[in-house]
Order: structure tokens, then sequence, then C-alpha cells
């Protein structure tokens, strides 16, 4: 299929922490020419505004009112990668270790989910993007051209995650990344408000074990079919008659 002519869709893309979704997703995307956005990247912000301004999820009315002042802004690749705050670029400090131990029970408040909600599905709205989280098949966008859930191991994540801060893997910090990936597990796929689980149409790429660019090909070879199929089936529409079966 010419790449002028593709068919480029909503895709959806979850997985728990560190199982590789946003550098996977991005590249993926890149590579195809899709928009990216990682939503976990607003509910990351909001907890790191919230941490600064001693703002408790205690007060979820609070919480909702920091969103309006988090922006997500393009990188040099053009994801959406970047977040300010007053026009002031607070990107690094989102990915610290005290937003890693606060940001599951934040992610929780209904209030807080309702208010990113509506922002995630406008991004999506004009199609070709990838967009990864944590609950977008089951409940941002439920509708998705393609769904692809990541797996993998716990271990595996916990490695990745020390290996990306340059970290002893053998070190007090290696395990404390391993014991706040067993906590947010737990919180993610037990808490009331979408909880973390693929949805059941969704295409599971298990990804131990796998180099990274065996993962970006899974990912972008899952979407060239999608893409296919709806080509195809668009196809077919057209050429059936009008008023067939009457």
């Amino acid at each position: 299929m010419d790449a002028a002519d593709r068919i480029k869709l909503i895709v959806a893309l979850d997985g728990p922490g560190s199982s590789g979704k946003s550098s996977v997703g991005a590249a993926a995307a890149l590579e195809l020419g899709y928009r990216f956005c990682d939503t976990g990247l607003l509910y990351r912000a909001v907890t790191w505004l919230a941490l600064a301004r001693r703002v408790s999820a205690s007060y979820p009315h609070a919480m909702r009112g920091l969103v309006d002042e988090v922006e997500l802004a393009p990188d040099a690749q053009g994801r959406l990668a970047r977040v300010l705050v007053d026009g002031t670029d607070h990107t690094e400090a989102v990915h610290g270790p005290a937003v890693d131990a606060a940001v599951s029970a934040v992610s929780a408040i209904p209030e807080l989910r309702a208010a990113l909600l509506q922002r995630q599905r406008s991004l999506a709205e004009e199609g070709g993007i990838v967009m990864a989280g944590r609950d977008i098949g089951t409940v941002v966008l439920p509708d998705a051209d393609l769904k692809i859930f990541l797996e993998a191991s716990i271990e595996e994540r916990a490695r990745r995650r020390t290996e990306e801060r340059g970290l002893d893997p053998n070190g007090s910090e290696a395990q404390a990344i391993l014991d706040a990936l067993r906590r947010r597990d737990e919180l993610d796929s037990t808490r009331a408000v979408a909880p973390l689980h693929a949805a059941p149409d969704a295409r599971i790429i298990s990804t131990d074990g796998n180099r990274f660019e065996d993962t970006v090909d899974a990912v972008v070879n899952a979407i060239r079919d999608a893409e296919a199929r709806r080509a195809a089936d668009d196809d077919t529409r057209q050429r059936e008659p009008s008023g067939a079966g009457t």
C-alpha cells in the first residue's frame, strides 16, 4: 500500500509500568508517520505538580484543579513528550522516584480521571495516533481501530527501569524500583476506577527477552496489518451494489 494512500488508524497501546509502551509506541509511531501520546505523562505531571504544591490526594477537587495547568508539548521528533507548567519545562522532574511512588494513588482519583478523559479523546479524534497508557483500550478509546497490550514480567520491567537510570542492578535503589513496581501493579490492577487489564479484543505482545527493535517491529507490523484489513473492508463496501438484497 502506498504511504500516501494508507488509512491511518487510532491505536490504543496499553501495558503495566515499564513494559516499554512509551518508548516502543513512540518509535513505532515515528516509523509509521503517526502522532504519539503517552497519557501516563499527564498523570505523572499532575502528580508532580500536586507534590510540588503540597496538594493532598485526599482533596480530589483540588487535584482536579491542577489539570488545566499542565500542558504536553512536542519534543524534537514531534512526540507529545514534554511537560510544561507556566511555560517552564519540568519533564525530567516528572520521571523522578517521588512521582513513581505517588502516581498510582493519584491516578485512582475518579475526579482526576474524568477531567483527563476528554483531553485524551480529543487528541485521538483525527486518527493517525498511537496513544499509550493503562486504560486506553478499555476506557479512554474503547472503539479504537486497534488495541495492543504489551506484557513483560515484573523482573524484566524493573531491570529496564534500573538500566535507564544508570543504577547498580544489585543496589538498594534497584530493589526499591522492583518494590515500587510491585506496589503499583497491585494498585493499578485492583483499583475501583479503570483497573489495569487487557481489553478482550486486544492483541497481546509479550516483550520478555525481546530486543527493543523486535518489539517495535511487532507493533509496527500489527498496525500495518490492521491498516490493510481496514483498506480491504472499505474496498469491499465500496464494491457492494447499492440496494443489494432489496
